[in-house]
């Protein structure tokens, strides 16, 4: 058990972070990290809405972001290739559970996939021919915001594929997947819940809010009609492939800061035994006294205002 400063301890089992003792809980209760275990339901912890906080979601997910970056090393030393889809309605938060993944890792191990509409050299090609180029080589984790099952939800539903296209790609998928499998690929593959009401406010706060507006397009628009149209192409596409080699995992996220510390802790859960440790590091001490920087040809701008951070707050 180790104490994290005046919040509480983290419970270590096997090597991993099992719980998380909060002492901002009335009754000190042990929340487990697991499948369905994530978070306390305790007042201090949530919302008015009985959504979580942010305070309480930092302090959960900080241990969790240590054993990402474990495994990550792991990852890098072994050559281990994996790869995370993302998949979800509009505002389901598909890049904030990316960014709780990755905000921490190496760039350089961990990198995102997010790709725009096809081009017409594109749509010509095979289908998955565009996704297979950023496929993770030795050593890489590579995260796809949406991914190839495009065609079965958003293509499907807004008519940018017809339904022969769309049968070709359920037929090819199981396929597709069962050769990154049994090359050594690890895939996991999440489907990020949310109800329309939830769903409905997220769009609503991304047309008032000036920082999120760029999130919202005409098509997301379009898209609050077909909700039902959605929730039956994606049965479809889980019957299609959820298979035994390359299942998926439903995690709800109507809340959503809930909603990631599930994912990042049903992922790390699936995960192999990724303890490995670090290279051993030479770092004596420097010769003689530490200098400050100097310049010749230009200077620093001038610093941020003492005191702003505190008139901003």
């Amino acid at each position: 058990m180790r104490q994290l400063g005046k919040v509480g301890f983290l419970v270590r089992g096997g090597g991993h972070s099992v719980g998380f003792l909060y002492l901002g809980c009335p009754d000190l209760r042990l929340r487990l990290f697991g499948r369905n275990r994530v978070g306390c339901l305790c007042p201090p912890c949530r919302d008015r809405r009985g959504k979580l906080k942010r305070k309480a979601y930092e302090q959960a997910l900080d241990p969790m972001r240590e054993e990402l970056a474990i495994m990550a090393r792991w990852v890098k030393t072994t050559g281990q290739r994996l790869v995370v889809i993302f998949e979800g309605r509009d505002t389901a938060g598909k890049g904030g559970a990316i960014r709780a993944i990755s905000e921490k890792l190496n760039p350089k191990v961990c990198r995102t996939v997010a790709l725009s509409k096809p081009t017409p050299r594109e749509s010509g090609q095979w289908y998955f021919q565009r996704y297979v180029e950023h496929l993770p080589g030795a050593g890489e984790i590579v995260l796809f915001d949406r991914s190839w099952y495009n065609r079965a939800g958003v293509e499907r539903v807004m008519g940018f594929a017809d339904e022969a296209q769309v049968a070709q790609f359920l037929r090819q998928v199981p396929v597709f997947e069962r050769m990154l499998v049994d090359d050594g690929i690890l895939l996991f593959k999440y489907w990020l819940t949310t109800d329309q009401a939830q769903q409905e406010e997220r769009l609503r706060e991304r047309l008032d809010d000036p920082l999120k507006r760029y999130k919202l397009s005409p098509i997301d628009l379009a898209a609050r009609e077909k909700y039902d149209a959605y929730t039956a192409a994606r049965e479809a596409m889980l019957k299609a492939s959820h298979t035994e080699h390359a299942p998926w995992t439903l995690v709800d996220f109507n809340d959503q800061k809930r909603g990631r510390l599930t994912l990042v802790r049903d992922l790390l859960d699936r995960l192999p035994d990724t303890r490995i440790d670090p290279p051993p590091l030479d770092f004596p001490p420097l010769e003689g006294p530490l200098r400050s920087e100097t310049y010749s040809v230009l200077a620093p701008v001038a610093p941020y205002p003492a005191g702003a951070e505190a008139d901003d707050a």
